[in-house]
């Protein structure tokens, strides 16, 4: 008796779960857009990989700014030149050092020194172009950034709408069933009268497994574009999403343009990229040219630690040039150059390509213009023909397989209308994405 009580405790409480992991949450497409550009994972990494290009591109500050350390060294000695040059240092040499015993042979000597040094970039023509090279990158990798926010407002688009499809499909087959249900109660008075026969009786039980099978698999097909909207939105729940519009025929507006704009965020970015290897390419190109770099220190030196009695300070100014290290620059400089020649044609190629995509586009959005009015036409036809074999069915002048071969017609065209519907808004997005600038 206990183990049937805890089975049927089991059972209860797994009918609960699945029907909480089921439960249905209304949902708006700004409420989705809202939060996918707050949560989404992708644009974080994109933001991750402009912060990164940000800090890059900061370092370059180097070649302005001068570089500060602070040391303090403390040794303890008997080599006689670091223990003469360390009193020399501490300001407190006598007449009785210059002894030639104490100089080859002296007593143990301390010496703590603290040493603040400057160095001072003037003249980098390589870094100056590299730093260039650097916030190109910066300023491409903000571009993809925008790109990447766009392109998910597009992906959030075509998702809702998806979830909008399946629902549609949802709706249509649950009519389907209820038809093919009355049918089948229909068919069931008629072979009881005598009017049918067992077979085709059967063939509507068959139609009325098929439209549930069908219906069966327009909830997954909810279920699934739930769960992608969900993973967009980085909201990983088991909650079954419902958008609180149906779908309809959107008009955005007509897109004329008939060329891809070269301000469109991602063309922009692939052409700074392709500048930020230009500037890498002068930038080993002027890495022949000397460089000239200031530098200064300031010295406090005693016998005790952190005192400092003595001091002293060396400023001076570096000019040095690198005549030959190998062949190492030239085929840096030769490395450099293939990366912008490639950098170009790559540019190129990815302009050619978006304009490739937007005639395509294009092409598409006047096909489903044209598939929606035949459609939309083919679904009123073949509701008018369903109608019309239904009465003559009730009446016994039509036949049963007429009848189920009627009713699939008009479920197909429905869910062609809807699916074309789809189709159509989604090449208007589409367009809108391409010509985005």
């Amino acid at each position: 008796m206990k183990n049937n009580i805890s089975i049927l405790t089991f059972y209860f409480f797994s009918v609960v779960s699945l029907i909480h992991a089921q439960e249905v949450v209304p949902i708006s497409k700004d409420d989705v857009l809202s939060q996918v550009l707050e949560n989404n994972q992708t644009i974080k990494i994109s933001e991750s990989d402009f912060n990164q290009a940000k800090a890059d591109y900061r370092q370059t500050n180097a070649i302005f700014l001068p570089n500060i350390t602070v040391s303090h060294t403390a040794i303890s000695t008997t080599n006689p030149l670091m223990a003469f040059g360390s009193k020399l240092n501490q300001e407190i040499l006598t007449a009785n050092d210059f002894n030639p015993a104490l100089l080859n042979d002296p007593n143990k000597t301390q010496n703590f020194a603290t040493r603040f040094e400057v160095k001072q970039p003037l003249i980098n023509l390589d870094g100056l172009y590299q730093r260039k090279a650097a916030k190109n990158k910066m300023e491409a990798m903000n571009l993809q950034t925008e790109r990447t926010s766009d392109y998910l407002v597009f992906e959030v688009n075509k998702a809702y709408m998806q979830l909008q499809l399946a629902y549609k499909a949802q709706d249509v087959i649950e009519k389907a069933l209820k038809a093919a249900e009355s049918n089948q109660q229909l068919a069931d008075n008629s072979y009881k009268q005598g009017y049918l026969q067992r077979a085709d009786v059967l063939a509507v039980e068959v139609r009325v497994s098929e439209v549930k099978n069908q219906l069966q698999m327009a909830k997954s097909n909810i279920e699934n574009a739930s769960n992608y909207l969900s993973f967009l939105m980085n909201n990983y729940t088991s909650s079954v999403l419902k958008p609180t519009d149906s779908l309809t025929v959107n008009t955005l507006g007509l897109i004329t343009a008939s060329q891809v704009s070269e301000d469109r965020a991602d063309i922009k970015a692939m052409q700074l990229a392709s500048n930020a290897y230009q500037s890498m390419h002068k930038a080993d190109n002027v890495a022949f040219l000397p460089t000239l770099n200031a530098f200064g220190s300031y010295e406090l030196y005693d016998d005790q630690v952190f005192q400092g009695n003595a001091n002293g300070y060396l400023i001076g100014a570096q000019l040095s040039w690198t005549i030959l290290d190998g062949t190492k620059r030239f085929g840096k400089a030769q490395k450099s150059k293939a990366e912008y020649e490639k950098s170009k044609l790559q540019y190129e190629q990815y302009v050619s390509q978006s304009q490739l995509e937007l005639n395509k586009a294009k092409r598409m959005f006047i096909d489903a213009e044209n598939k929606l009015k035949l459609s939309k036409l083919a679904m009123e036809q073949s509701h008018e023909s369903l109608r019309i074999r239904t009465n003559r069915f009730k009446e016994g002048l039509e036949k049963t397989s007429d009848l189920l071969m009627a009713e699939t017609q008009f479920a197909q065209k429905q869910l062609e209308y809807y699916q074309t519907i789809f189709e159509y808004n989604y090449a208007q997005a589409y367009l809108q994405f391409l010509t985005k600038e």
